[in-house]
C-alpha cells in the first residue's frame, strides 16, 4: 500500500497512513475544529485516491474536534473516521 501522497496526485503536505491491507487513512490532527468546508476537501482527496486505486478504503484520522455536518458528509461519501488523541 502506497502512503506517498504524490502517488495519488495529492499535495506533498498531505499525510497518509496505512491502516491495513487496502485501507488508507488521511491524517488530519489539528487543534481547530474540522468544519464542513474541510470535510469537502477531505472527500475530494478520498475521491482522488480511489480514482488511482479503486480497491482502497479511505478513512479520516482526526481528533474528536469535528462538526456533525462534516461527519454526515464523510459518511455519505463512504469515508470512515478514526479518532485519535494528539
Amino acid at each position: 500500500m502506497h502512503t506517498t501522497p504524490s502517488h495519488y496526485n495529492l499535495p506533498t503536505r498531505i499525510t497518509l497512513e496505512a491502516l491495513g491491507d487496502q485501507h488508507l487513512g488521511i491524517v488530519r490532527l489539528v487543534k481547530s475544529r474540522i468544519i464542513r468546508k474541510d470535510a469537502e476537501k477531505i472527500a475530494e482527496m478520498a475521491r482522488q485516491i480511489i480514482s488511482v486505486n479503486a480497491n482502497v478504503k479511505v478513512s479520516l484520522i482526526c481528533t474528536r474536534n469535528i462538526c456533525s455536518k462534516s461527519i454526515r458528509l464523510l459518511e455519505e461519501e463512504g469515508i470512515g473516521i478514526v479518532f485519535r488523541e494528539e
